[in-house]
């Protein structure tokens, strides 16, 4: 019982971290939507974190879109009118990508509700070059500790 009320808090601190990081400028998909829309070939996968954050690992199909560094001709090839999802570590940076896909005529746009680290939380699968893996980059060490299941990185 002891187990199952710590995760539920820890559940409970990270919604909470994650209300008050985001604007919902864009609307949020959550895992189970994302795992269906992957299952049907029917969303593109951006990953707006760092490059050394998407080698570490990246949900399977996600395209690197360097938040540092993104501009509209990295998407320029793109359906407009294909589902987006973009993800980062927890939201943040995701949602400004987001909000830009908005501004270039994308359509559909959404942000991955909790980012990579909820979507590992909950038993989503990342990869890397070698294939899946348990790692995923952190940002740094404070922002580990929202990553409950899963090897830390940073």
């Amino acid at each position: 019982l002891t187990i199952l009320s710590t995760n539920c808090m820890s559940q409970t601190d990270f919604d909470k971290k994650i209300k008050s990081l985001l604007n919902e400028t864009v609307p949020l998909m959550g895992q189970a939507e994302l795992r269906e829309k992957i299952n049907n070939n029917e969303v593109l996968i951006l990953d707006s974190r760092t490059q050394k954050e998407y080698e570490t690992s990246h949900i399977e199909s996600a395209i690197f879109v360097d938040y540092d560094n993104f501009s509209e001709e990295m998407v320029a090839e793109l359906d407009k009118e294909k589902s987006v999802v973009v993800y980062c570590s927890v939201g943040y940076r995701s949602e400004k990508i987001g909000e830009k896909l908005q501004k270039f005529g994308f359509k559909e746009v959404y942000n991955l509700y909790g980012g990579i680290f909820d979507w590992k939380n909950n038993g989503g699968e990342v990869v890397n070059k070698s294939g899946v893996t348990d790692s995923v980059h952190t940002y740094n060490k404070k922002w580990s500790q929202w990553l409950i299941n899963g090897i830390r990185v940073y």
